[in-house]
């Protein structure tokens, strides 16, 4: 059939187009993530039988087994709001703000490790939790107004985050 070639190599290569596309915006979903989490184990698992194990906890702190499950969960959900948010149309209104407090949070996110963990310095630590708290709210509200299941995925990081806040809080006044 005379242009069904062509029409049919046209699709292919809008096709391949997207394919790519989706696998670019997949790839800045996770790395970021994955790199936060490594950070944080590097700045955490050297302090953890040391440091952190001589510290005064409050009653209400999580056994240390809890922590890694927990943050694995809370890491494929924020890598799925990211991609959910990188594969909106780039002229979607919001689309720019939510990722950049995404981006700012998760930031803030591997920095805490070191903070607290690495730095052997709670008083810092919940400074920044505070402010990735903030963000992370920030980024619930704006993410809501261009992809709802986006938001819903960050929900559980806010609630542990507060949690984390609390138990942060209660560490540095324990321990300062």
């Amino acid at each position: 059939m005379p242009g069904g070639g062509a029409s049919a190599d046209l699709e292919m290569r809008v096709d391949s187009s997207r394919d790519r596309s989706t696998a670019v915006d997949l790839a800045i979903a996770v790395m970021p993530v994955i790199l936060a989490s490594v950070a944080g184990q590097i700045a955490t698992f050297p302090n953890i039988e040391g440091w952190y194990a001589a510290l005064n906890k409050p009653w209400f702190n999580p056994p240390t087994w809890l922590f890694g499950p927990t943050w694995t969960a809370l890491y494929i959900l924020m890598a799925l709001a990211a991609w959910r948010l990188l594969r909106l149309p780039r002229h979607t209104f919001g689309r720019g703000s939510a990722l950049a407090l995404f981006f700012a949070q998760l930031a803030l996110n591997a920095l805490w490790s070191g903070l607290f963990f690495a730095l052997h310095n709670p008083l810092a630590g919940l400074v920044n939790i505070v402010l990735q708290l903030l963000l992370i709210a920030l980024t619930i509200k704006r993410a809501r107004h261009v992809d709802n299941v986006a938001a819903v995925c960050l929900i559980p990081l806010a609630v542990w985050v507060a949690f984390a806040t609390i138990l942060n809080f209660e560490m540095w006044r324990l321990n300062g």
